[in-house]
């Protein structure tokens, strides 16, 4: 993983909250959100939340009593979450690292994480801490993004930017949110965590946006994709959204566009 690899700041939590999350996270959120209310948690513990694309919907799937406590690494992430969701008397809001959990042990029904173990500098270390804070009868729920190649609009503004940098391609993507997508590591990363009922499902689904132009501007602009481009060329940031809308357009049309996602969803219990 590159230093630039987590690092979500100045206008990218803005652009990923507003363009990325309605393109390729809603619809997984709403997934969690649906596998974790099955559970029926009193109090539940959401790690690497990111702009709350996931508490959004698990809020408004889980009934007045439960407990809720919200955390990711990235402030500025977490400030967004906050804010989006507005006043809630069930949730608090912590900035923690999933691999250092400031809760002790046993205190959760159910850890959940969107998208976010892929970050994990030390996953087993992670998934360890899940554990930890885990009751007894507790399952963590997570997904994280399957391999690039059916990832489509990923792949392909991965395609155009490595044509426009030839001699040192941005990798951000392929190595970093569909670079753990291999289900035997996933598994033996969990079972080395402390996890025995280990279940690992492969969920397509389709990303839609208005513009091939926004899809553009979501991926090269409010990832840290825009940190691999501006360390390369800052002048080029434009001119490589502009590459790869044009290269989207061309594949998708010039109206709405839609392309498939897939991602893999696990549930460990201890």
């Amino acid at each position: 993983m590159s230093a630039t690899d987590k690092v979500f700041a100045g206008s990218i939590p803005g652009i990923y909250d507003e363009y990325l999350v309605p393109l390729i996270f809603a619809d997984y959120a709403g997934d969690i959100a649906k596998r974790v209310a099955a559970l029926s948690p009193s109090v539940l513990l959401e790690t690497a939340a990111g702009t709350g694309a996931v508490t959004r919907a698990i809020a408004a799937a889980l009934p007045g009593h439960v407990r809720y406590v919200v955390t990711d690494l990235n402030e500025p992430m977490l400030a967004i979450a906050a804010q989006r969701q507005g006043k809630d008397d069930r949730i608090s809001w912590h900035q923690a690292d999933a691999a250092a959990l400031p809760f002790g042990d046993a205190s959760f029904d159910v850890v959940c994480c969107q998208f976010g173990a892929m970050f994990f500098p030390d996953r087993v270390k992670g998934y360890a801490e899940a554990k930890r804070v885990l009751r007894p009868n507790g399952a963590f729920v997570f997904n994280v993004w399957d391999r690039i190649e059916d990832n489509v609009f990923a792949n392909e503004a991965t395609d155009v930017l490595g044509q426009m940098f030839p001699d040192d391609p941005p990798r951000f993507m392929a190595r970093t949110p569909h670079g753990y997508h291999d289900k035997a590591v996933i598994k033996a990363d969990l079972e080395r965590a402390g996890f025995s009922d280990i279940a690992i499902e492969t969920r397509p689904a389709i990303s839609r946006a208005p513009t091939a132009e926004q899809v553009a501007f979501a991926y090269c602009q409010g990832t840290p994709l825009r940190s691999e481009i501006e360390a390369r060329d800052a002048s080029k940031l434009q001119a490589a959204t502009d590459a790869v809308a044009e290269a989207i357009r061309i594949k998708h049309g010039s109206g709405p566009v839609e392309a498939k996602i897939q991602a893999l969803v696990i549930t460990a219990r201890p």
